[in-house]
């Protein structure tokens, strides 16, 4: 039976009111979580055990929230999957195929609270479903594809951003006022306020359509068979430059003004002057010395900046159509392919949050003063 618009907002309305104050009504209890979970460990409670019951409560808390706003913004967008495959169909929609379509995608006709349930269950069984646009592979096949590109084009970025950044930061706050620091900062700056989109066009338009320099788009030849070998993989790293080069500006601009701040800081710690004092070589104070310790913020900012990578990382595979989870994000939205952009979106929700959780990790071994303060 389908139900009218009108009454799946109220749905809607009652769903959220029901999720805020499943939020705030056992905040209202005496005690926390935190407590309980203190008062079970006894003596084992120790500092660094509390402090990682809280962090993990945190994270718990974002994760729900971004369950519940990933299985309603899909469904704010005009029509539903089952009008796009039928749109698809054109007039091979015979009365037969639309009904079979609505009996294997019909749930998005049902309200939404009863839509919600039913992608709890899932979730619970790692059962996304079955991909509307790419039907019958199911949402984890469609997602599998694309998440190894995505992972090996983000990593790539960061991890070339991170080396640039931390390098021309130190080198700025080492020689801060001179010639190099005022042609890197604002050059810097400047990187960050440049969008995304229009680094990648001008990227694809200057270095692969005029210059022929690089491949327009794809991760690799698509005259190649994918295999471990010289050939292929020198075809994966080609057609990744451009979009590698399309995500380090913004990243290297953040990693350099953070340096540069933090750097400046530490260069007045006492410990700096003490390697100065016995005669150390620049380089060695410089990178020992000072870098080491002004590492912490600009981890830090990296954990910020995870989301920004990725949609940052959105926008350029799109441009270059390279088959990551951006360019699946998009081409199912178009489709209104509701199972695969929950899907998609969680798992980019889980990875900022195990990507955050991994950086809190690291701060215990670049800072040792964290170690001791837990």
């Amino acid at each position: 039976m389908r139900v009218s618009s009108r009454r799946l907002g109220v749905y809607a309305v009652a769903l959220a009111f029901a999720i805020v104050m499943n939020f705030i009504l056992p905040r209202l209890m005496p005690g926390s979580p935190v407590d309980a979970m203190v008062a079970q460990l006894g003596p084992r409670a120790t500092p660094a055990a509390v402090e990682a019951s809280r962090r993990l409560g945190v994270y718990a808390v974002a994760l729900a929230f971004a369950i519940v706003m990933n299985f309603i913004l899909p469904r704010l967008m005009p029509g539903s999957p089952v009008d796009a495959m039928v749109a698809q169909l054109g007039p091979r929609a015979t009365p037969a195929a639309v009904e079979a379509i609505k009996a294997r995608f019909g749930a998005v006709d049902q309200p939404m609270l009863w839509q919600f349930v039913d992608y709890v269950k899932g979730l619970a069984t790692f059962d996304l479903g079955v991909s509307v646009k790419y039907y019958p592979q199911t949402v984890v096949q469609v997602l599998g594809r694309s998440t190894l590109w995505t992972v090996f084009l983000v990593t790539t970025a960061i991890i070339f951003s991170l080396c640039v950044g931390v390098v021309l930061g130190a080198i700025s706050a080492w020689r801060r006022g001179g010639r190099f620091d005022t042609i890197v900062s604002p050059l810097s700056v400047i990187m960050i306020s440049v969008p995304p989109v229009i680094v990648a066009l001008t990227t694809l338009f200057v270095f692969a359509v005029s210059l022929r320099w690089f491949p327009v788009g794809y991760a690799y030849d698509p005259n190649l068979d994918p295999a471990f070998d010289f050939t292929f993989v020198g075809s994966v790293f080609a057609h990744a430059i451009l979009p590698v080069l399309t995500l380090s500006p913004f990243l290297i601009g953040e990693f350099q003004t953070t340096m540069r701040s933090s750097m400046i800081s530490v260069l007045g710690e006492d410990y700096v002057t003490m390697g100065r004092a016995k005669g150390l070589s620049h380089l060695t104070v410089m990178f020992g010395y000072g870098a080491r310790n002004a590492m912490l913020p600009v981890l830090t900012n990296l954990a910020l900046m995870l989301g920004a990578v990725f949609g940052g990382s959105i926008v350029t595979e799109i441009v270059f159509n390279y088959p990551g989870l951006g360019l699946t994000l998009y081409t199912a939205s178009i489709a209104r392919d509701y199972p695969v952009i929950q899907g998609q979106l969680l798992l980019m929700t889980l990875a900022t949050l195990g990507a955050n959780f991994l950086v809190d990790l690291i701060y215990g071994l670049v800072d040792p003063r964290l170690r001791e303060a837990v």
